[in-house]
């Protein structure tokens, strides 16, 4: 049985388009008085559908799944035997075409993790070396992390990596939705799947195949794509126990009349096809144009909790700021010798965090190997040597009375400061500064103005340097001078206040916060813990993302509930019409399959929405 159903099932569509033809063959036959010919064909068309209904019917009890397929093939069944053959061939012709173009839908939804497939890179030349001119033709599941490849104008990026040799234009679009070239030069990053549009590179693979930025938005939009909502699992179960108490309904209906056609047609006017396609269609349309549009979710559920959301909560560095700080003051004790700067650029290399990038980038001495070394999350770094803020160093006693007026001053400016102390005694004082983001005051503006009112920042910067930034972007509310854990405290008090949460970051430290959060949203360039605890990410940490990730998740909830409505109205309205005597099998079946293509035209209005 199962060999016979895989057939029918991949000539099904076909097999309909042979229907259809008879079904013309059988009207054309009764306009020229063959009404014999009429009956062989609509009972040819009925087996030619039914058997394949019937042959998923009892593959379905089999599992004992009683299945909507059921109460059609009874009802086929049964207007066969009671000579009612027009009735049956239009009911399984019309359940087949919805079957078919509920087919057609799901695979044109998908069609953006199949353009993402389509360009993933299937092979890259390796190099021997650097200066290597040929190199070798591999396939790119034998290209390892360390390895160097060749790219040239208008081929794709096979793999994550860092530019070694070269200079050229790429083009993004495949991961921000942006196609103007960004310029690439020696040492900068270029993603997997991005296409060089002039020059020519040699790149040291980091990432390779699966682990690359491309590889894992593949991954996530496919496993979005096969995940459930609430509302798809809620008709899944209601499904279930829907078709026997459908089947005991024609069975009393047809005690009760003694009218078989009637039982028969509470049957066919019962199955609820675009209940059960109308919240796919909804949830596969929407995850699609999401990733699409540089959007990537862990599933329907993410995209259902975000349009219930209305606080955004965001942190500082790296979300609303570009994360790419620079030192603009320093301040310097008398007597600080280069050990100490070598002991500050020492213990700065261990930490994972941007004002550190930033000291080494200032700092132009080799590291000392620190012992004991320990990072303190949110605070800096310290053993002997303590790098970080206030906090850290007045918890260590360190007096900070000779930069007091220094500080204050930088912090009004809107700098962060990084305070510098060896074995007590404080060695420097470090002003940084870090630009909003390019999108940022356009996002906030487009946020207000899609109902966002409560707009919050928490940051670890000190509270001065916060306020400032929240103040040019209008935030509702803005904390400093927080730790991780303070972070995710400050969350769940909002949840106590009966508040639904989104927060944005991108580091290690908002992990705790992204984890806490009724929905974790991810800057696409932020570490990997982020990521794995997120359920949204918006590629390339681009902000401008944000109001269109809230857009589609509102969208697509308003969208499931309208089919859900449509499908539901549709069995009430058959029903009436059914028992008031409007209504018969073939018309009914007919405005039934149109309730599926309504829910079907319906869903896929969201592969329309266009980034703002």
């Amino acid at each position: 049985m199962g060999k016979a159903q895989g057939f029918f099932s991949r000539h099904q569509q076909p097999n309909v388009w042979a229907m259809t033809g008879l079904i013309i063959f059988a009207e054309l036959s009764r306009l020229t008085n063959l009404g014999q010919a009429y009956s062989l064909l609509m009972v040819l068309v009925a087996i030619m559908g039914g058997v394949p209904l019937v042959l998923r019917a009892v593959s379905a009890l089999t599992y004992r799944v009683i299945s909507i397929e059921i109460l059609v093939a009874v009802a086929i069944v049964g207007a066969l035997i009671i000579g009612e053959y027009n009735e049956a061939a239009i009911v399984v012709w019309l359940f087949n075409l919805g079957d078919v173009l509920e087919a057609l839908t799901l695979k044109k939804t998908r069609a953006a993790v199949k353009s993402l497939i389509d360009m993933a890179p299937q092979t890259a030349t390796v190099l021997a070396d650097v200066n290597d001119a040929t190199g070798e033709v591999t396939d790119i599941d034998f290209v390892d992390a360390g390895d160097l490849v060749l790219v040239k104008a208008g081929d794709r990026v096979p793999v994550d990596g860092v530019v070694k040799r070269g200079h050229g234009l790429v083009n993004e679009a495949s991961l921000t939705g942006e196609a103007r070239p960004l310029p690439k030069v020696i040492d900068q990053t270029v993603s997997a799947g991005t296409i060089l549009a002039d020059g020519i590179l040699v790149v040291e693979a980091s990432r390779v195949g699966e682990d690359t930025t491309f590889g894992k938005i593949i991954e996530l939009v496919e496993e979005a794509q096969d995940s459930k909502s609430k509302a798809q699992r809620v008709i899944d179960r209601f499904a279930k126990y829907y078709t026997p108490l459908i089947m005991l309904i024609a069975l009393v209906v047809g005690l009760t009349t003694r009218d078989v056609a009637l039982a028969i047609t509470v049957l066919v006017l019962g199955c609820p096809g675009a209940l059960v396609i109308g919240v796919p269609v909804s949830t596969v349309a929407g995850i699609g144009r999401a990733a699409k549009l540089g959007v990537l979710t862990k599933g329907s559920a993410s995209l259902s909790a975000l349009s219930k959301v209305d606080t955004l909560v965001f942190d500082k560095t790296g979300t609303v700021t570009k994360g790419l700080p620079a030192v603009v003051s320093d301040w310097w004790a008398a007597g600080v010798s280069e050990r100490d700067h070598q002991l500050l650029v020492s213990v700065e290399t261990v930490a994972n965090h941007p004002l550190a990038k930033a000291i080494l980038k200032h700092e132009a001495v080799a590291p000392l190997p620190v012992d004991q070394s320990e990072v303190l999350a949110g605070q800096g770094a310290g053993a002997t040597v303590l790098v970080g803020n206030a906090k850290l160093l007045i918890a260590h006693q360190v007096d900070l009375t000779a930069v007091a007026t220094t500080a204050s001053a930088w912090q009004v400016a809107g700098r962060s400061l990084v305070y510098f102390a060896v074995d007590g005694q404080l060695r420097g004082l470090l002003g940084i500064s870090d630009p909003l983001k390019d999108e940022a005051q356009a996002t906030f503006t487009k946020l207000r103005a899609l109902g966002y009112q409560n707009l919050i920042m928490l940051s670890g910067d000190n509270q001065t340097t916060a306020e400032r930034v929240g103040k040019e972007v209008g935030m509702t509310q803005v904390v400093g001078n927080l730790m991780p854990a303070e972070k995710a405290e400050k969350i769940k008090e909002l949840q106590t206040a009966g508040h639904r949460v989104a927060f944005l970051g991108d580091g290690v430290n908002d992990s705790p916060a992204l984890a806490t959060a009724e929905v974790g949203i991810a800057m696409g360039n932020g570490t990997d813990v982020a990521l794995d605890v997120s359920d949204v990410v918006l590629l390339h940490s681009d902000l401008a993302k944000l109001p269109v990730a809230l857009t589609i998740a509102k969208r697509m909830v308003a969208n499931m509930n309208q089919n859900i409505a449509i499908a539901i109205l549709t069995v009430a309205l058959l029903f009436g019409g059914l028992f008031a005597g409007y209504v018969h099998m073939a018309s009914g079946m007919l405005i039934h399959e149109l309730s599926i293509l309504i829910v079907i035209i319906n869903g896929m209005r969201l592969l329309k929405i266009q980034q703002s």
